[in-house]
């Protein structure tokens, strides 16, 4: 792994979610608020619970097992599994799991791309299951 690929996943890992909560609910304002926020990179876990501006109830996410890799063409992004307590959003969520979602390439976006496939690659049995499904499509 690269020195800043490693920069990156050490930042990521000391950033107090306290922080990330806060610059989230600072973008937000008006439209929702982060109430909880916990990303375990070695664990490759995301949950939020956020609560939409103007409810009484929040909402809970959990998105985990997720990758970014090159597929010799382009790069692309896998979630394995996503779990919400709400119905309509679980729904939505399940249309966007278990599929290689192709990243668009822009100009002058290849670097970040590559870095991000170094920070977040998928671990080795998961990325040759990932790699039969991209050559299915």
């Amino acid at each position: 792994m690269s020195l800043a690929a490693n920069l990156i996943r050490f930042a990521i890992k000391i950033t107090p979610n306290s922080l990330i909560v806060w610059v989230a609910n600072h973008v937000m304002k008006g439209i929702a608020e982060l109430t909880q926020f916990n990303f375990d990179l070695d664990a490759r876990r995301v949950y939020v619970q956020s609560r939409l501006y103007g409810e009484d109830f929040t909402i809970d996410v959990v998105l985990e097992d997720f990758a970014v890799f090159n597929d010799g063409e382009s790069y692309r992004f896998i979630l394995h599994r996503a779990q919400s307590d709400r119905p309509w959003l679980q729904n939505i969520l399940a249309k966007f799991v278990g599929k290689a979602w192709k990243i668009p390439a822009i100009p002058g976006f290849t670097k970040p791309l590559e870095l991000a496939a170094e920070v977040f690659a998928a671990q080795a049995p998961a990325l040759h299951l990932i790699e039969g499904e991209a050559s299915a499509e």
